[in-house]
């Protein structure tokens, strides 16, 4: 009885963790249009760089000069942009870098 009660403890316990999981996500993607209009608009954001991730999505990374505001995004196959990360302070490097010693 008491390994019957512990499991079912722990799926619920995983469930909640999933749910809020997902909710986390929701909050923080949308349609690629929206999110690239509203990067545009309120920040100022211009795509700088991109790259492919595992399948089939991809990354890209926006920034303004103006503000310094930077923001990396990963688009899914299915045209849902998410935010990934965002801070302050981004600068343009063109330094290579060292080779591996």
């Amino acid at each position: 009885m008491k390994k019957t009660v512990f499991k079912m403890t722990m799926s619920l316990g995983i469930m909640v963790l999933a749910a809020q999981h997902v909710q986390a996500q929701g909050q923080n993607c949308a349609p690629r249009k929206d999110v690239l209009e509203r990067l545009t608009d309120t920040y100022g954001e211009t795509r700088r760089g991109l790259g492919l991730a595992r399948q089939g999505a991809v990354m890209e990374l926006f920034a303004s000069n103006q503000s310094g505001s930077w923001t990396i995004t990963v688009t899914l196959p299915n045209g849902v942009t998410c935010l990934v990360a965002s801070g302050q302070a981004f600068e343009d490097v063109a330094d290579a870098l060292p080779p591996n010693a």
